[in-house]
């Protein structure tokens, strides 16, 4: 099923004390003085907080930034969703935070799966992200006394997260736009919108461009560059249904892995607790809840099975807040894997509310009593109308009903703690990468690690590559372009001609409810190993049967979903072997066959504590690089 490679080792992180690490590299870092930095061309692809903070800095650093969305405006990126906040180490509360806590906290909630050193730097930076987004005026809630506010979210047990009601992606998102805008107009950055990236330009072993195609007019072009910055967003659209908007994909990072980029722990994808619950087979994706709501919140369900009453009929002694009961320190904040596998185990025993039993209830009644609506408004008003737009019920008046859904991806391209992939001159940021969330990302950190990577940490990482690179001018017409774009060329036209009877979105769907069955909130060898025989066997059928209306060479949106979800077919595949091969439960990967007798996860440090890097191949190529845990000894993890 895979071959073993060898052990990956990154030696990019200094040997000093974990403190001084990211101040030490910053100082070895070669630099590319002013007059240079003019010389050299970037790509970045991605508009999101990580790619619209990465080529906001890197223009205003000199560089001439070329950048790529697939949607028709940067402010349209999938950043734009994240509702509850932005964690930070700032303390302003003065409840025990620190940069060691915040660090502590984000390794713990990940398993124990991440490194130490890349988690650590994410919990210095982040307190300049805040200063930062606040310097280019979001609006961040302040408190009586004027100092910025901040709540509590899921694994921890201080208030570290910053917050803009429940739009807090969507204000730092322009911030960040506000800042490319700026650069764009002053002609450093050349914005490609409505275009995807589908293939990477390798020249002498290095990333040079990226070949694309204008989504409106269908024209295939080819972009060179010194180095190439991908800041895509993840992959869990290979679920179907997911908290994802419609156009997110993995294309970018997947035809990426394929020219050589390790992908790193594909199996760990995240399950978020607080989802509006499907309503139908008709649906094509799902909605996200804000984990903020969990503050007010109380989760629970009746004490009697199948109990169709309506909430507010059924008293309080015979609800069972189940979180509260299993988890008492942490309560209804417990971190998210835990929380949706809670609610699954709850609904599995017909505990379950709403049709099909597949919800539990999130009830706001006792905050409104202790707070008054105004405050609960101020709070989430926001979230609570678009639940009522979505569901025809007043949050207000009854409670919402939750379920979990597929969210983050905490996988992506293997990077070094310089944010290079194995390919050298391709670094990866944000979602895209693996390299800050272990097997569970914690609420509120995908903001920062977005930020972090594209304001502070890449610009000093590719300053050193580009240094140091001895990098000879590309031609257009080389062999090593020529080839790539004819091979883009060729895969479109062969999907063109295949013309066969059934929709791509079936194809989707298909592949959807199999990983959820057999890979979603939890697995176990006879599932996993079903799901690989049958994965081969619809991508096989998809490039026999698919049907594409239209043209290549005009919009044509079934065309922009083909070519995607023939990398979702692929994906998957990757997914499964990966999720087979961790025969340990960890994070949000639950394994049945590894759990403690009262139905946790159970890991396996000896065998499994290490990033499970594959290399693209018929068979694919497992490489490791071993976790070394120096400040947080790996326990189990306990919330109770």
């Amino acid at each position: 099923m895979y071959l073993n490679g060898n052990a990956l080792i990154d030696a990019k992180a200094p040997a000093v004390p974990l403190e001084k690490r990211w101040d030490e590299r910053k100082f070895q870092a070669r630099l590319v003085n002013p007059a240079n930095r003019r010389k050299h061309r970037v790509i970045v692809v991605g508009t999101g907080l990580a790619g619209g903070s990465a080529g906001a800095t890197l223009a205003e650093q000199g560089y001439h930034v070329i950048q790529f969305c697939f949607q028709d405006s940067p402010r349209r990126a999938h950043s734009v969703a994240a509702q509850g906040g932005i964690n930070a180490a700032k303390n302003y509360r003065n409840d025990g935070d620190s940069v060691y806590r915040l660090f502590y906290d984000t390794v713990k909630g990940g398993d124990f799966r991440s490194r130490e050193s890349n988690v650590y730097r994410l919990a210095q930076v982040s307190e300049q992200i805040i200063d930062q987004a606040v310097a280019q005026g979001v609006p961040f809630a302040r408190e009586y006394g004027g100092l910025l506010d901040t709540r509590s979210f899921g694994g921890v047990q201080v208030q570290r997260t910053f917050y803009a009601r429940g739009q807090t992606g969507q204000q730092l998102l322009i911030g960040a736009y506000q800042a490319l805008s700026r650069q764009i107009d002053a002609g450093n950055v050349e914005l490609h919108a409505r275009t995807e990236m589908l293939d990477l330009i390798v020249v002498d072993g290095k990333a040079r461009g990226i070949v694309a195609r204008d989504l409106i007019t269908g024209e295939i072009t080819t972009h060179l560059a010194d180095a190439v910055v991908l800041a895509s967003g993840g992959y869990g659209n290979v679920f179907y249904l997911s908290t994802n908007a419609k156009g997110s994909n993995a294309t970018a990072i997947w035809r990426a892995h394929k020219r050589g980029a390790y992908f790193a722990n594909p199996c760990f994808t995240q399950i978020h607790p607080t989802c509006i619950p499907r309503s139908g087979e008709h649906q094509s994706k799902l909605t996200l809840m804000s984990e903020s709501l969990r503050n007010d919140g109380r989760i629970w369900v009746p004490k009697r099975q199948a109990d169709t009453r309506p909430p507010r009929e059924i008293p309080e002694h015979e609800r069972d807040y189940y979180l509260e009961r299993q988890y008492p320190s942490f309560g209804n904040l417990v971190p998210r894997d835990i929380a949706s596998r809670a609610a699954k185990n709850m609904c599995d025993a017909r505990y379950g509310v709403g049709p099909g039993g597949l919800g539990v209830y999130l009830d706001f009644a006792d905050a409104i009593e202790r707070l008054g609506r105004p405050a609960i408004e101020a709070r989430y008003g926001n979230l609570f109308d678009m639940y009522q737009r979505i569901t025809a019920e007043d949050p207000y008046q009854v409670p919402m009903r939750i379920y979990p859904a597929i969210h983050y991806t905490m996988g992506g391209l293997w990077v070094d703690y310089d944010l290079q992939s194995t390919v050298p001159g391709l670094f990866v940021i944000g979602e895209a990468n693996f390299s800050d969330h272990g097997a569970n990302r914690l609420g509120a950190s995908a903001l920062m690690q977005g930020l972090a990577d594209g304001y502070f940490v890449l610009p000093a990482t590719l300053n050193d590559y580009l240094g140091g690179a001895k990098l000879d001018t590309v031609a257009p017409d080389s062999d090593e372009v020529v080839a790539v774009e004819t091979q883009v060329r060729e895969r479109i036209q062969k999907l063109m001609q295949v013309n066969g009877k059934r929709s791509v979105d079936s194809f989707h769907r298909e592949l959807g409810v199999l990983m959820w069955d057999h890979c979603g909130m939890s697995r176990n060898r006879e599932g996993l190993t079903k799901a690989l025989e049958r994965v081969p066997e619809l991508r096989a059928e998809f490039w026999r049967d698919v049907r594409i209306p239209g043209t290549a060479t005009e919009l044509n949106q079934e065309l922009e979903k083909a070519n995607r979800v023939a990398d979702f077919l692929e994906l998957a595949e990757l997914l499964l072997i990966d999720a087979l091969h961790r025969e340990e439960s960890c994070g949000g990967h639950f394994r049945e066959e590894h759990q403690t007798p009262e139905g946790e996860a159970r890991r396996d440090d000896e065998r499994f504590s290490y990033v499970a890097a594959w290399e693209y191949g018929d068979q694919p190529v497992l490489h490791r690089e071993e976790l070394a845990f120096e400040h947080v000894h790996p326990t189990q993890r306990s919330y109770t």
